[in-house]
């Protein structure tokens, strides 16, 4: 596992545990690894001497999370090429040029300008179309692309599900972007782990589109979710679309998950998973998803990691109260 101590890759290296497999994972040493793996160190980012703890041994599934240079991909998989069954690049339906259309399959055509020897300074969707052809590149049909979409669930250190259920959790009026039964699509991290040590099992290349199929949940369904489990008093105050742009609010950062009616959202929301599904991708219903995440905050303290590389999310609370006095009108 290269990671495997934060989010997808822990949830990948303690589902691989759970399964009895022996695990390696290569990590920076910034955040201890599940027990049980293990361990080595280098830096990534500090080129191929930083892998140098990966010049020996061999593997029969490597799972590669990296969201940065294209280079470190291209630097991990040549050097494991050799000694390695199997390469997993978890990557993102981000890869698709925009506007990807609502029920794009695989075959959607990817951004251009992508490298597999592009450095850090490159947008994230070239960035990880950049991993994708370093992966091709040195393992060819024995690279699995596994694009997921919105992922969720315990460990989550974007902030997402943990800032609605601190939210909810609160009490009180809550502003709900309308309207709630507006389709939302995404993956558990769990079933995300899950799906990609079996389809690396059974040898699956090429690219997926891991995540739940479209209407899998809505927006009315996640939030009710979350004020049930935080067992608050908090009145959900379903909002037009209208009435939050012009208040200068903005979707996925502001209010997280949500996104009006229009191209962002077919793009995010609409993606087809089928081919996934037909391999085997199951998603679990969308309480279940909230319920440990809460429990998860819980044993945290009710604080939830953020990742140092993406700015923390929420609506700032004077412009909420700004738009619930307006809804209260």
């Amino acid at each position: 596992m290269l990671g495997g101590t934060e989010f997808v890759g822990r949830a990948v290296t303690e589902a691989a545990l759970a399964r009895g497999w022996q695990v390696t994972v290569f990590h920076r040493g910034r955040h201890a690894p599940p027990p049980g793996v293990r361990i080595l160190t280098g830096d990534r980012t500090a080129g191929k001497e930083g892998l140098a703890a990966l010049a020996d041994g061999s593997w029969d599934l490597v799972v590669d999370t990296w969201s940065g240079a294209p280079s470190a991909v291209r630097d991990a998989a040549r050097l494991l090429s050799g000694r390695t069954g199997h390469f997993t690049y978890v990557s993102s339906r981000s890869v698709y040029e925009y506007p990807a259309p609502a029920g794009l399959s695989e075959d959607g055509p990817p951004v251009s300008g992508a490298s597999p020897d592009a450095g850090a300074d490159v947008p994230y969707a070239q960035a990880k179309r950049g991993g994708e052809l370093a992966a091709l590149d040195a393992f060819g049909d024995r690279a699995l692309l596994a694009r997921a979409g919105l992922i969720l669930g315990p460990g989550e250190n974007v902030g997402r599900l943990p800032w609605w259920l601190t939210r909810t959790a609160r009490g009180g009026p809550v502003i709900a972007p309308g309207p709630r039964d507006a389709e939302i699509q995404y993956i558990d991290a769990r079933d995300l782990a899950t799906w990609l040590l079996d389809a690396a099992s059974h040898g699956l290349g090429g690219a997926y589109n891991t995540v739940s199929r479209p209407g899998h949940t809505t927006m009315g369904e996640l939030l009710d979710a979350c004020v049930r489990v935080t067992g608050s008093r908090a009145e959900l105050c379903w909002t037009d679309p209208e009435v939050l742009l012009a208040a200068g609010v903005e979707p996925w950062t502001d209010l997280p998950v949500w996104l009006p009616a229009g191209e962002l959202h077919d793009a995010l929301h609409r993606g087809d998973a089928g081919k996934a599904e037909a391999a085997g991708l199951r998603c679990r219903p969308v309480a279940e998803t909230v319920a440990d995440t809460w429990a998860w905050l819980g044993e945290r303290g009710g604080t939830a990691p953020q990742r140092p590389d993406r700015p923390p999310v929420g609506l700032d609370p004077s412009t909420e109260a700004r738009l619930l006095a307006g809804v209260a009108r």
